[in-house]
């Protein structure tokens, strides 16, 4: 089974690209929602994290206080290296129970790792699609999307590997700066290529 690792910068549209693939029947494993799930009330990562960071992100409900995690890790290396050391391993587990699950007849499945750069999860794929546009269209996407402050939004941006560090590892780019039926048809492409793949119709 043929592993596609589709990873892009924040707002460059690898949700729309995963949507694609997905209605051409494609399956498609989110590490964003294994990490959700890794996380609920009563999972041992949430344990972990519980210890390793204190109640202060832990919601009244119960739930991990996303947000509160977030703004303590976002500027301080060590605590989101902290942090990284037990979700990946958390994340990997998960994800390698649900390819187990798929039918052994999957010709390829589709694996979005939006971090796949800054955690140089690379090597666990078998080609990466990037998902690309320029910078100042992610910024703009983003104050539109999620409301954050040019300020904020600079500093997400700037957080992230770079437009050139996510192209240096792609075996394939999506160029993502039209509508959505030009984005469709780029999917539909890919499709066909990776199935040939798959099937050993070609090599590239």
């Amino acid at each position: 089974m043929l592993r596609v690792g589709l990873t892009g910068g924040i707002a460059s549209g690898k949700s729309a690209v995963a949507t694609c693939f997905e209605r051409l029947g494609v399956p498609v494993i989110d590490t964003d929602q294994l990490a959700r799930e890794v996380v609920e009330p009563g999972q041992p990562a949430l344990r972990a994290l519980l210890e390793a960071f204190g109640p202060t992100v832990l919601a009244v409900n119960g739930q991990l206080d996303r947000r509160a995690l977030r703004a303590r890790v976002f500027a301080d290396t060590t605590e989101r290296k902290r942090l990284e050391a037990i979700l990946h391993p958390a994340i990997r587990t998960r994800l390698a129970a649900k390819l187990a699950a798929l039918p052994m007849t999957t010709p390829y499945v589709v694996i979005a790792i939006p971090l796949l750069v800054e955690t140089g999860r690379g090597d666990r794929v078998d080609r990466v699609l990037v998902v690309d546009c320029p910078p100042e269209l992610q910024l703009s996407r983003l104050l539109a999307r999620d409301g954050e402050s040019e300020t904020g939004a600079r500093a997400i941006l700037a957080a992230q590997a770079s437009r050139a560090e996510r192209l240096a590892i792609a075996d394939d780019v999506i160029e993502n700066t039209g509508g959505l039926g030009e984005l469709a048809e780029r999917v539909a492409a890919l499709h066909e290529h990776y199935q040939a793949l798959a099937s050993g119709r070609t090599d590239r």
